[in-house]
């Protein structure tokens, strides 16, 4: 489980990658997140990487949580903007 607290999405993104970067493929990952964009900015991310988004719901306290499986040939992205993809020219 990553708790992404109260962070905005672009931080949040941050954290999820660097967390999924860890994982084997097919580790299933729950997410929890108060940012309201999460709803579209996490299946978003998935579709965009590779990784298989899950779907959503509410933790027992309430907030949301994402449940996301990691993918074996997921595609990386750039450090500094987790939405943009990793090219050979990137830093």
């Amino acid at each position: 489980m990553i708790d992404g607290g109260d962070r905005a999405c672009g931080e949040l993104l941050l954290v999820l990658a660097a967390r999924l970067r860890t994982l084997d493929g097919g580790s299933t990952v729950r997410l929890i997140a108060t940012d309201p964009a999460a709803i579209y900015d996490i299946p978003a991310w998935c579709h965009l990487t590779g990784h298989r988004y899950l779907g959503h719901g509410n933790a027992d306290d309430t907030r949301a949580f994402y449940d996301i499986q990691t993918s074996a040939t997921s595609l990386t992205t750039q450090a500094r903007d987790p939405w943009r993809l990793h090219t050979s020219s990137s830093q």
